[in-house]
């Protein structure tokens, strides 16, 4: 008994060989397949929305305005993402790099953003646009009593997000400062003043990712954050030290001993002080010498990022 097979289509044998000279023309460009934009039958899984897509760690050089006047090229990870309704199958995500190529050579940070952000919502005709920009910010910082000098480095992420018709620059910005524990520091002197015993209270390096809604039209500069988180701790780790640098910290430590419970609410009150911040989070973590485990804390203003549930990298993610 013979059974009916469809023919299996006879396909001419294949070059081997890349085609250098072969050239695109806008009839061939136009029967190319395009699943990406494809029709919502497509759609593998649940037909909902989702809330973001689009690419991440996107790197190229995005210049910056400098609080002298000056401006400086960084290289800069770029995060952007859009909204994709139920019935779309998804989106052309090339699109957010060319966006970024468009606009990178002739603006700034903010107004790269800007640009790039019109782009998306109209060329992928989204609702909901976000892009970050990561980069390290570096500012010469003087030693505490050599007169020597060194660079330090600030990780610095730049977010603007177009929700709902509504615009919000968000700055997340991270500081990296030593914690003597007040704790341990009394017990310390306690040991010598009863039993001259030498004691030597513990310190760590620790950080606080502070995250800020900026409002109003004066400019929040990078070296304004800088110099908010040294006036809420004053003991940002150093870059250059000598032996008198390294006597002048000790005793900077020991004038400002700290809990990771102080960090949080000595940070607030300078947020909470400048008229060009709006909401804000400190997520700080005290990267312990006594325990083999942190001392972390959390502490929000406003609803923008007001939380229920900790994602498991909150803490882990900081790293000093």
């Amino acid at each position: 008994m013979t059974q009916n097979r469809p023919l299996t289509p006879v396909y001419p044998a294949l070059s081997r060989s890349y085609p250098a000279d072969f050239t695109v023309s806008e009839q061939y460009k136009a029967s190319l397949p395009d699943l990406q934009n494809g029709p919502a039958s497509l759609i593998v899984g649940a037909r909902t929305a989702i809330q973001h897509v689009g690419i991440s760690n996107f790197r190229l050089p995005i210049r910056y305005h400098t609080k002298d006047g000056g401006e400086i090229v960084l290289e800069t990870s770029v995060t952007g993402t859009v909204s994709l309704d139920a019935d779309r199958k998804g989106i052309n995500m090339s699109r957010i790099m060319r966006s970024f190529y468009a606009h990178a050579e002739k603006q700034f940070s903010l107004g790269v953003l800007a640009a790039a952000v019109h782009d998306y919502k109209e060329h992928l005709d989204a609702f909901d646009a976000r892009i970050q920009m990561r980069l390290s910010y570096p500012m010469r910082v003087d030693s505490l009593r050599s007169g020597l000098s060194g660079w330090q480095y600030y990780d610095i992420a730049m977010e603007l997000v177009d929700q709902a018709g509504q615009r919000q620059r968000i700055l997340h910005f991270d500081y990296v400062y030593s914690s003597t524990c007040p704790c341990s520091l009394e017990l310390s002197e306690h040991a010598r003043e009863s039993r001259a015993q030498l004691a030597t209270p513990h310190s760590q390096r620790s950080i606080a990712r502070i995250s800020v809604v900026m409002q109003g039209e004066d400019k929040l500069w990078f070296e304004d954050m800088v110099a908010l988180c040294r006036r809420a701790v004053a003991t940002e780790t150093q870059v250059m030290v000598k032996r008198e640098d390294e006597q002048a910290f000790a005793e900077l430590n020991a004038a400002n001993p700290i809990f990771v419970e102080d960090a949080v609410r000595a940070f607030a009150q300078q947020l909470l002080a400048d008229p060009r911040i709006g909401d804000f989070r400190i997520v700080a973590s005290h990267q312990e010498s006594l325990h083999s485990h942190d001392a972390v804390s959390l502490l929000t203003e406003g609803p923008t990022f007001a939380q229920v549930s900790l994602d498991p990298m909150t803490f882990a993610g900081l790293r000093a």
